[in-house]
């Protein structure tokens, strides 16, 4: 299965993802894909959402470099204990050239499971911190323009406007399917995973 970076306003971005309830070789090997995708798009992070997966997993590597920084693959993360605020600009791969400032926890408990079933509890902060918690909101259904003031989210609707008109025109002549065909074709992923 070869997967790909989805674009907003794709309907997946907005599904609340469901935990995974069991790990395959398929899974493990869409998670090497999400890792290849992020560093190819140059990110630091990509949720199962980005790439039309409905399942809770997110890939993250601060250093947004191969075998640099610290890789991570979390499955069916929670995020507890925030503290402190400090405000930072974001972007995301499914809004290319998209930016704007989150104000957001500085510090978060981390629990989760790798994909050996090995559970992950720390408390982390900083830029990673701030990976996470974009991601996790992935998972949930939450895009990062969600988490901007009024004034600072105005600043990017002519960008957001332009990818939905360019999303929405190649719905129109049938390059992308329907919104209710592209939620519909989830279901297989809820079977097999959730």
């Amino acid at each position: 299965m070869q997967l790909s970076i989805i674009p907003h306003p794709h309907p997946t971005l907005r599904v609340r993802s469901k935990p995974i309830r069991r790990v395959n070789k398929e899974l493990r090997n869409m998670a090497a894909q999400m890792l290849d995708l992020m560093y190819e798009a140059e990110g630091v992070g990509l949720a199962a959402n980005q790439v039309n997966l409905p399942i809770r997993i997110f890939v993250a590597n601060p250093a947004g470099e191969r075998g640099d920084g610290e890789e991570l693959v979390l499955l069916n993360p929670e995020l507890q204990m925030p503290k402190g605020n400090v405000s930072g600009q974001e972007g995301c791969l499914s809004l290319p050239g998209v930016f704007g400032q989150v104000k957001r926890p500085k510090s978060i408990r981390l629990s989760a499971f790798d994909l050996k079933g090995n559970s992950v509890d720390r408390v982390v902060d900083g830029f990673l911190a701030r990976v996470i918690q974009h991601e996790n909101d992935h998972l949930d259904g939450v895009m990062f323009y969600d988490r901007m003031t009024e004034e600072a989210k105005r600043e990017i609707d002519d960008q957001l406007h332009e990818l939905e008109t360019v999303f929405e025109s190649k719905q129109k002549v049938g390059g992308i399917d329907s919104d209710e065909e592209l939620i519909a074709a989830l279901d297989p992923w809820y079977e097999k995973y959730a």
